[in-house]
């Protein structure tokens, strides 16, 4: 699924740089969402986290390549994690640089333009902490696979991410529009430790945004 998935995201990033690039708009978008980290921990237990208040903000580009239809590929910085809903200080925390790439269908409607796409998004991770019941704080190591040995001596998280994103908004005649936003993340986030069987975490979310669009 994740080689799926990233042949997709390079696939769209050629076409979408292969178009009609002389007709390109660019743009800066900036959101609150809340995330939460979905799955089964390695004994196959379900998950029960709580949603999490994070923020992104970046920059994008529209693309056209049909009437009203438009690739929008993006940077973006962007907050995820979870907290734990029986204690009450435990707090997973994630910052990932991502680069969507979206297919936009953008038809006139009104004085402005209807906002509504999908499409693949990669993220990397640059940060991340977990603080525990009693309030003290870990910085994540980022590895694929560890020894038993080393997960029990840091916390660990994969450093990539892959998933989709989906997005329904209206761009006014200002050039200022607002999003509604959700992501579903679909590869698992969770570092293998060699002997165990493998958690399986997941980043979701949805949230708001508002974004401004340059001639």
């Amino acid at each position: 699924m994740k080689s799926k998935l990233l042949s997709i995201v390079l696939a769209t990033t050629v076409f979408a740089f292969g178009a009609k690039a002389q007709n390109t708009t660019f743009g800066v978008r900036a959101g609150f969402g809340l995330q939460n980290l979905t799955g089964k921990d390695a004994n196959d237990n379900k998950l029960d986290n709580k949603i999490k208040g994070t923020i992104n903000i970046g920059l994008n580009a529209e693309i056209p390549f049909a009437t009203d239809f438009y690739i929008q590929p993006g940077l973006l910085f962007a907050t995820k994690g979870a907290k734990d809903k029986t204690f009450r200080k435990v707090n997973y925390r994630l910052s990932y640089l991502e680069i969507p790439i979206n297919l936009l269908f953008k038809p006139e409607l009104g004085d402005g333009k209807l906002l509504l796409g999908f499409g693949p998004y990669l993220g990397i991770a640059v940060g991340g902490s977990f603080t525990d019941g009693a309030g003290n704080k870990f910085q994540y190591k980022f590895a694929h696979k560890v020894t038993k040995a080393e997960s029990l001596s840091a916390f660990y998280t994969r450093r990539t991410d892959m998933g989709f994103n989906f997005l329904a908004g209206y761009e006014l005649s200002s050039k200022l529009s607002f999003q509604l936003n959700a992501q579903l993340g679909l590869k698992n986030i969770s570092t293998k430790v060699e002997g165990e069987p493998n958690s399986k975490v997941n980043n979701t979310g949805f949230g708001v945004s508002v974004g401004y669009r340059f001639n």
